[in-house]
């Protein structure tokens, strides 16, 4: 496994908490895994808005899956 492999996946964002970091919910189905999400560089940048309720793609490293930077809002 080398350091620049990622995994992407989508959620939707059930929580908004303090400093552009969310709470996502993985999955599609009810009960799905809970996540910590903070807004990447372009959205940060950007200043692009996310709200409750939107989906997004989320990008993990492999060595820690309870956190994950958004990259996308969708």
């Amino acid at each position: 496994m080398s350091k620049e492999e990622k995994l992407v996946l989508q959620g939707k964002v059930i929580e908004a908490l303090p400093n552009a970091t969310f709470r996502v919910e993985l999955g599609d189905e009810e009960g799905g895994n809970v996540v910590f999400g903070y807004l990447g560089g372009k959205l940060r940048k950007n200043h692009i808005k996310v709200m409750v309720e939107d989906k997004v793609t989320i990008e993990f490293s492999p060595y820690d899956l309870t956190k994950g930077r958004i990259t996308r809002r969708l």
